[in-house]
């Protein structure tokens, strides 16, 4: 008996193992939807994040760890609308993945699901980092979020259909506890409807419509080109007619614009988290939105 004891625990530690383990491995392209691939599949998945909080999701290089998790993977989540338009499909090409081809169920585009804002009426390399879809940064309003999670839930069902009752409940779960957090927002931030506002990017369209801030200036003069000192000084004039309340920019984006025109006006500079990981205090889907409204709050007193 003894001696069968040692080959029963490796067995029932094997199992124990193989019961861990995760059922599906997701490729998530931002931050923002491996969080919410976590909220929705707990331990059921395994998620690899191709970006980072602090990295700009239009330019990334389709490294080779990428290309091996894409490889291995059997979902892809990411925004869509173009936003990853200079790396993705030569990602999926290099790949050599079949399951995760535009078109199959193993390709998911979050922005399929919402509305879109500030879709071009045209189309002009002249006019800068324009997509035609429309802006890709729907993740700054987390009532986008919401429209995202139950069509992700049913895809992981889809894919995994031996754990779709776990999706099931935890997409009912997180919705719940999202609809109470969106609700709070809402009212911690009606101080910020109507509060005029600088962008370094146009990052904010779906934030600024959620609370109601007001965009009086661009930093940038086309989308994705760094401001000319030329045009921040327009932008500081054009000031004078139109103030503002603080100056927006991203995590990611470099601050040396923000900081020209804070430094003549004495305008706070807001540097937001974009997304999880953005900031030590964005950790999840929920701090993201927390902290984002607390650091917009603070500039507008």
């Amino acid at each position: 008996m003894k001696r069968l004891i040692p080959i029963a625990s490796t067995v029932l530690l094997a199992l124990g193992m193989q019961t861990a383990r995760a059922d599906i491995k997701v490729l998530a392209c931002e931050p923002e939807w491996g969080a919410l691939v976590k909220e929705l599949a707990g331990d059921k998945a395994s998620v690899y994040v191709a970006t980072t909080g602090l990295q700009d999701p239009h330019r990334i290089e389709a490294r080779p760890s990428l290309v091996a998790a894409a490889r291995n993977t059997q979902l892809v989540v990411c925004t869509g609308a173009e936003l990853e338009v200079g790396w993705l499909p030569l990602l999926i090409r290099q790949s050599g993945n079949s399951a995760i081809q535009p078109g199959k169920p193993g390709n998911f585009e979050a922005a399929a699901y919402v509305r879109k804002l500030e879709i071009p009426d045209r189309l002009d390399r002249a006019d800068g980092d324009v997509h035609a879809a429309g802006n890709p940064h729907i993740q700054t309003d987390p009532r986008n979020i919401a429209l995202v999670a139950e069509p992700l839930a049913r895809r992981l069902a889809e894919l995994d259909p031996a754990n779709a009752s776990v999706y099931q409940a935890r997409s009912a779960d997180f919705l719940a506890r999202w609809k109470v957090a969106i609700q709070r927002w809402d009212k911690e931030a009606a101080p910020l409807r109507g509060v005029p506002v600088v962008v370094q990017h146009k990052a904010f369209p779906y934030l600024q419509q959620w609370l109601g801030l007001m965009e009086v200036a661009v930093l940038e003069p086309k989308p994705g080109v760094e401001p000319t000192s030329a045009h921040l000084s327009a932008v500081l004039a054009g000031l004078q007619a139109k103030p503002a309340k603080m100056i927006l920019r991203a995590a990611y984006n470099d601050g040396r614009g923000a900081e020209w025109l804070a430094e003549r006006t004495k305008l706070p500079v807001v540097v937001l988290p974009f997304t999880v990981g953005g900031n030590e205090q964005a950790k999840d889907l929920f701090s993201l939105f927390d902290d984002t409204i607390q650091r917009l709050l603070k500039a507008a007193r």
